[in-house]
């Protein structure tokens, strides 16, 4: 448990160290580095990772929308036809960064049982 949480934490952290110098697909190579440098099962690395990540961009998805009282994502969610709902905008963005996360996460997971054998 308490290897999960670290890995969580150590991905949200790394992913958004690199997101404010680097581009928004850094986030994959903060949680393959995670998942290699703690290891764990194929699957606690993936929910480390997407669990990181989703709550990561959730948070700043929310922090930023309140910030401009949801101007800008009411009218994203126009654009992608979910009506005014700046709520599922914002699960949507932290689902994607949470998959790519998540997947990095299984791929270190799986470096690191391949350079065992």
């Amino acid at each position: 448990m308490i290897k999960f949480v670290s890995a969580l934490l150590l991905t949200s952290l790394l992913s958004f160290a690199a997101g404010l110098y680097l581009p928004w697909w850094s986030i994959a190579i903060a949680a393959i580095l995670v998942s290699v440098i703690i290891p764990m099962a194929p699957w606690k690395s993936f929910l480390s990772g997407f669990l990181g990540l989703f709550l990561l961009w959730g948070i700043l998805a929310f922090w930023i929308d309140a910030k401009n009282n949801s101007i800008l994502s009411q009218k994203m969610a126009q654009i992608f036809q979910l009506g005014n709902s700046s709520m599922l905008l914002i699960l949507i963005t932290a689902l994607i960064g949470a998959l790519v996360a998540g997947f990095a996460a299984l791929t270190g997971s799986y470096i690191k049982l391949l350079k065992r054998s």
